[in-house]
């Protein structure tokens, strides 16, 4: 394994522009619907990192061409439709063992789903089960609802063409059944009761089905505890799609701006998206951030570690944004509270149990709730951070060392899931005003209120 890798601190405040590479979410989304088009598809801006590439070959062991052409250009033949069976390798992507097992499962061929053994902890049983009631067969080689399995089909259109999905542990199931659901053959009603985590994610699904071509229709049945859409039969239609940048890896530098008290500017923001990541312009903005968006992009101006207050967020919508926002708040001034991310103990890694000791171990004072985290600024200190392998824990341990001496991170290389470049990019933006410090601003400067 190789060393822990010591943290930049900032000498002075940040003032750097950061040209963020293509939204994973949009990237996995574009890639499957260009698979299952009717015509061959260009991919613009495509995001190119681990889960992309594993999300790009398990679409080509399914009959798929992708063939990149660099420079974030992916241009996609379509897989005839059922898909070939094989064996797909998800790693950590939560996309590819989520998004492709109900597409496999339109093959009567066996399709095996393995993956990174960090991995095998991941939820996947409600979207199986799902399959399996449209008469999917899945074999478990371990733990039954997790990693590894084979799934065999067809699955078809269930009794009075309705199909669900508990998506209360993950959207992506959700997204998942939405995506296969213009293939299975028949108009097909699509549910999920209950609340839905992460709902921009589903936004984003119906945006890029529609986009393609794909008619469908919300169905208001006048329940608050069911959603329902329906999806008519087609596959959708290949073109030219461009990917916007990604707004939750905007987060980190978006973060290095609001503890050192700098600036950033993240070019070709959008205006409107289905994107979580675009609710940092109100989560900052509430913790003090001055905030422009023209048509040249975003720009921060944040007030510097103990300037801001805390903040009381709910975050059931855009819970990746957590770690990031953990980091922020353990140099707020006062208490922030995080609620609504119980999900986030099924991600990569129980992504609260892992803030909380990772926060506690810097000096810290975190604490887990039911459904969330209750952060109490206090001076941190020196420590080597943990990444549980998780990218959004490697770039929490990044923030942290901005601003407090003597902070390293265990893992830095997995950042490559979904940001490879970040050491090269954190890097220069900590360099742009000049060498970075060995000295840092001092944590002791915190403010603490009860």
């Amino acid at each position: 394994m190789s060393a822990p890798w010591p943290a930049p601190l900032a000498a002075s405040p940040v003032d750097a522009t950061v040209e963020v590479p293509g939204s994973k979410s949009i990237t996995a989304r574009a890639l499957y619907l260009a698979a299952v088009a009717d015509s061959p598809s260009v991919i613009r801006g495509a995001l190119d990192a681990r889960d992309t590439r594993l999300f790009a070959d398990a679409l080509e062991v399914m009959g798929a061409r992708v063939k990149d052409e660099g420079a974030g250009i992916l241009r996609v033949t379509p897989m005839s439709l059922p898909p070939r069976g094989g064996r797909i390798e998800c790693g950590l992507a939560g996309t590819v063992m989520r998004f492709l097992p109900p597409l496999a499962a339109l093959s009567p061929e066996e399709t095996l789903f393995g993956g990174d053994e960090q991995a095998y902890a991941r939820p996947l049983g409600p979207l199986l089960d799902a399959l399996v009631r449209m008469g999917a067969t899945v074999t478990y080689h371990g733990e039954r609802g997790h990693l590894p399995f084979t799934v065999q089909g067809p699955i078809h259109t269930p009794l009075g063409a309705q199909a669900w999905v508990d998506s209360s542990s993950s959207s992506q199931f959700l997204s998942a059944l939405l995506l296969v659901s213009p293939l299975v053959g028949d108009p097909l009603f699509v549910s999920a009761p209950g609340v839905i985590p992460s709902m921009p994610h589903v936004e984003m699904t119906l945006a890029s089905l529609a986009g393609a071509g794909v008619d469908l229709e919300v169905v208001d049945e006048g329940r608050a505890n069911l959603s329902t859409w329906h999806i008519f039969p087609s596959r959708p239609i290949g073109g030219d799609i461009t990917v916007e940048p990604d707004l939750s890896n905007a987060g980190p530098f978006l973060a290095a701006a609001m503890v050192t008290g700098g600036r950033v500017r993240i070019p070709a923001w959008p205006g409107a998206t289905t994107q979580a990541g675009d609710a940092w312009r109100a989560l900052l903005g509430h913790m003090g951030a001055t905030i422009t968006l023209d048509e040249e992009g975003l720009t921060l101006t944040g007030p510097g570690a103990g300037n801001y207050p805390g903040i009381k967020a709910t975050m059931a919508e855009v819970g990746e944004l957590t770690p990031t926002m953990a980091a922020i708040c353990a140099y707020a001034s006062t208490p922030s509270h995080l609620s609504g991310i119980a999900h986030l103990r099924g991600h990569e890694t129980d992504r609260l149990a892992a803030l909380v000791a990772e926060i506690n171990r810097a000096g810290g004072q975190a604490e887990e709730t039911e459904d969330g985290l209750i952060i109490t600024p206090r001076p941190l200190h020196a420590a080597q951070i943990r990444s549980y392998a998780d990218h959004r824990m490697a770039t929490f341990g990044a923030i942290l060392g901005l601003v407090t001496p003597g902070i390293t991170v265990d893992d830095i290389a997995c950042t490559s899931k979904t940001l490879p470049t970040f050491e090269a990019m954190w890097a220069s933006l900590v360099s742009e005003n000049g060498e970075e410090s060995t000295q840092a601003v001092p944590a002791s400067s915190i403010e603490e209120e009860e």
